[in-house]
């Protein structure tokens, strides 16, 4: 289920009069299978874009094409959209509100015409997809979780109804470095599995670590676009580093200045693990 973005703008107005050009001639495309990344700085427009990806806002111009139909020409049919395309908002757990893990996850398949036992086995699936035992957790309340499981059980709820892409806002904002970790190994899970996975996050590290291909945005425009190795390589090389660089091209940086000269193609812990051992001990163990 391929996503074709032509020429996109996204304006809006600011105290009544002021135009506020959200997202400038944005082109880009996303093939089926795929886990893109998508940062800059607040403001750039990340949110706006997935949004409009979503359906739940239109373009001032330009067009948003799934598996070749626009879907903002007057015939599209919104429902099929959002049967296709899964978004989970930054801090979903704040969205949970049944009296049970169960019930909440069931919500969104309530006018889907499965059967009753359909959408009991859809909401178990979702569950354990998501790292739970469903016998243990179903007659829970979602309210007494902790916070990273309630999040997982607000994207079970996304991923009940099956969408073939999933676009995830700051997925990994507020949780602590386990559950970071945990959440991530997840999200791979989920798009090895075939699903299209589009995630918008200020964290350069987990970008690096988990993405296929990247894009950043600044000021509304798509500054830079393509295997997120290479992407960073580039954003290395720029005077103004926007809007970021990884953990371990800093670290190469903080060498550098100790006479330990590592090579500037290095961008994640992989690279810099295995330029370390070459280095220090010739290539051996570490």
């Amino acid at each position: 289920m391929s996503i074709k973005i032509e020429n996109l703008n996204y304006t809006y107005r600011q105290h009544f009069m002021e135009e506020i050009d959200a997202l400038h001639d944005v082109s880009f495309s996303i093939e089926d299978g795929d886990f893109v990344g998508i940062m800059g700085h607040t403001g750039c427009g990340k949110t706006t874009l997935i949004q409009l990806i979503a359906g739940l806002t239109s373009p001032t111009s330009g067009h948003i094409y799934l598996d070749g139909e626009d879907i903002n020409d007057k015939n599209y049919d919104r429902n099929a959209l959002r049967e296709k395309i899964g978004l989970v908002f930054q801090y979903p757990e704040y969205q949970l509100f049944e009296t049970t893990v169960e019930k909440d996850v069931a919500f969104g398949l309530k006018h889907s015409g499965l059967s009753k036992e359909a959408v009991a086995n859809r909401v178990q699936w979702a569950l354990e997809t998501m790292g739970f035992e469903y016998e243990k957790v179903s007659k829970q309340s979602p309210l007494g979780l902790s916070g990273g499981e309630k999040r997982r059980v607000a994207i079970a709820g996304v991923l009940a109804t099956k969408p073939r892409i999933l676009i995830f806002d700051e997925p990994i904002a507020g949780l602590d470095p386990y559950g970071r970790q945990s959440f991530l190994q997840f999200i791979s899970k989920i798009n090895q599995s075939g699903t299209t996975v589009i995630m918008v996050s200020h964290n350069v590290e987990a970008l690096c670590e988990y993405s296929k291909r990247l894009m950043v945005l600044d000021k509304g425009k798509l500054i830079e676009s393509g295997d997120t190795k290479e992407v960073f390589k580039r954003l290395n090389k720029r005077s103004n580093r926007v809007p970021g660089v990884t953990p371990s091209q800093k670290i190469v940086s903080l060498l550098y200045d100790r006479n330990i000269h590592l090579s500037s193609d290095i961008v994640n812990y992989q690279d810099l693990l295995s330029a370390l051992k070459d280095e220090l001990i010739g290539g051996g163990e570490i």
